[in-house]
């Protein structure tokens, strides 16, 4: 019977992580696995849909995809062709997937790639304080807010954003004069992480910091739980990345999206 590895990790020294990711894999092909170690923030949607968020998911053991009012994230096991053939089988006409993952994607031949980019992947490297700053509250939302929170989402495009997205974790907002004037809240999440995204201001309101007041108030809410912050930003956004790393963010990887939609028969 093998024995587990034990690796006592410290869960704000993002140097700790990188080297324990690198130990994990090592060990795992001094001791003769067949496939490479998963670290599960390489592919967080798969790592979310097994674990925290297995009753928001659609698929099977090769490949799922999150409820369709919920969001449009997807993801293989791995890069086997029955795991991209399960992904395929998920893809309705017209309605596209998101792919993030540190692999690079690889795309079932019944589907084609409408969009690719970078993302960069930041994790807490301390734990957050509450920003004392602002006079506005910050409030919970809930199922009564979705309808606001979708329209700010389609407004200011934080991601993909959906009428359920809220239901993937804890959100949180700030009102000013009866509107919903910035919003953030948590996305993937499973084992000793969740993520923090969806954070956005309504145009009428920018310039406050009352992204970065949210922001911290969801890293709080985060670690109070015991996991570590982490989140996904462009690679070409400078802007956001100097915010995450001002809130205490490091870079550990670069992240491949992709968005993937079936193909149209062509006509015989």
């Amino acid at each position: 019977m093998g024995q587990r590895l034990r690796v006592w990790r410290d869960p704000w020294n993002i140097g700790e992580h990188l080297l324990v990711e690198d130990l994990l894999k090592k060990t795992h092909a001094l001791m003769g696995g067949s496939t490479p170690a998963i670290e599960p923030l390489d592919r967080p949607v798969w790592s979310s849909l097994t674990s925290a968020h297995t009753h928001l998911a659609l698929g099977d053991g090769l490949a799922l995809r999150y409820d369709l009012d919920v969001n449009r994230f997807a993801s293989a096991r791995d890069d086997s062709g029955p795991a991209l053939a399960a992904l395929a089988c998920l893809v309705r006409p017209h309605d596209p997937i998101y792919i993030l993952q540190v692999p690079e994607i690889h795309i079932p031949q019944e589907l084609v790639a409408v969009k690719q980019a970078l993302c960069v992947q930041m994790v807490a490297s301390a734990p957050a304080t509450p920003d004392g700053t602002g006079n506005e509250s910050i409030v919970p939302l809930g199922e009564a807010d979705a309808a606001e929170m979708l329209v700010l989402a389609t407004l200011t495009e934080p991601g993909p954003f959906l009428r359920g997205t809220g239901r993937m974790g804890n959100f949180f907002g700030i009102r000013i004069d009866g509107r919903l004037a910035a919003m953030a809240g948590e996305r993937f999440r499973f084992p000793g992480y969740t993520e923090v995204s969806g954070v956005c201001t309504h145009p009428d309101f920018r310039g406050r910091g009352l992204a970065s007041r949210l922001s911290r108030h969801v890293m709080v809410d985060i670690a109070a739980r015991g996991d570590t912050p982490f989140l996904h930003a462009w690679k070409t956004n400078h802007t956001a990345i100097a915010l995450y790393e001002h809130l205490g963010f490091r870079w550990r990887s670069d992240v491949h999206v992709a968005v993937l939609e079936r193909r149209t028969p062509q006509p015989a």
